[in-house]
């Protein structure tokens, strides 16, 4: 695929995902990047801040089938993935799939729920498929996990554990819009919400030829090395108790391409996993307590780090 088509292409999904969320350019190009890498977002934020009018945005200008999984403590992984039942008239199980199945998924305050009705999304994130009964069923594709959830001071909720943290591409956080920007909304929204007239610009088809773009963009052994050591680097800080895994590299990796392809360059630069690594790597890593103590968040350790990792220049 040429590079202006490409260009294109997303240029039409983000403009029209900003029709609804307003002032957050940045967030919303994350949010696409993690579609076309074939990976998941996770966004964490305070209630009534877009987080779920991102993923509805996002399906209907891409025109897939989407659908909201209310997670909540008596939610049951056979509610998330589906389950066989009995058919009388053909004397046999019938599989009736669970609302897993579409090409946009919101797994809304996802935690809220239990750890065990958390781990139903497990296999469908990472080899796209789902097993009940003993039988696999495939997912359609594109498949994308867009999942939210509340600060974890909020009451009744519970810590997503680290191999659903790792499953996740991106995590993203919204955050209040500027004063304008609210001023701006409540004008747009006065009459009509404007999810309302979302239209698809692009097809289902076509994100799988993003999705294929995405993957032929070259990466030098430079920009491959210096992921590594950075990667590497989060498993040997003193404020880390568990870093980044490899295949939080790999994330890395694929988001620096898919930022490189959306903004006109032909390869990724160390400028561009700069540019994503804090929301690639930071839900990835523990902290030790003496983090916490001084004060220090995830985010802030991996800008420490891309501090402290240089570019080595062959």
């Amino acid at each position: 695929m040429e590079a202006s088509l490409f260009r294109e292409r997303v240029g039409r999904i983000v403009d029209s995902i900003e029709t609804v969320i307003l002032g957050k350019r940045r967030e919303v190009e994350l949010a696409v990047a993690g579609l076309l890498c074939r990976g998941h977002l996770l966004i964490e934020d305070k209630p009534g801040t877009g987080k779920t009018m991102l993923a509805r945005a996002l399906a209907l200008s891409i025109g897939a089938e989407f659908k909201r999984i209310q997670f909540t403590a008596d939610l049951l992984p056979s509610d998330v993935t589906g389950v066989s039942i009995y058919d009388l008239g053909r004397q046999e199980f019938r599989f009736q799939p669970g609302p897993i199945f579409a090409s946009i998924v919101l797994a809304d305050e996802i935690n809220r729920a239990t750890p065990k009705a958390q781990a139903s999304l497990l296999e469908c994130m990472d080899e796209y498929r789902v097993t009940v009964d003993g039988v696999t069923h495939v997912l359609p594709r594109p498949f994308f996990v867009v999942a939210t959830e509340n600060p974890i001071e909020y009451h009744g909720t519970y810590p997503l554990p680290e191999a659903q943290l790792d499953r996740f591409l991106l995590r993203l956080s919204l955050g209040y819009p500027a004063p304008a920007i609210e001023l701006e909304m409540l004008t747009a929204q006065r009459v009509t919400h404007p999810i309302e007239r979302v239209a698809p610009v692009v097809s289902a088809a076509e994100v799988l030829e993003l999705q294929d773009a995405v993957c032929q963009v070259p990466v030098s052994e430079v920009v491959k090395e210096y992921i590594v050591r950075l990667c590497g680097a989060t498993r040997d800080h003193r404020l880390v108790l568990l870093g980044a895994s490899p295949r939080g590299a790999l994330g890395l990796m694929r988001t620096a391409q898919a930022w490189a392809l959306m903004h006109g360059l032909p390869a990724p630069r160390e400028d561009e996993v700069k540019s994503v690594a804090g929301e690639v790597l930071a839900h990835r890593l523990i902290l030790s307590p003496e983090a916490r103590g001084r004060g220090l968040d995830a985010v802030g350790v991996v800008n420490e780090l891309l501090d402290e990792t240089e570019v080595k220049v062959p």
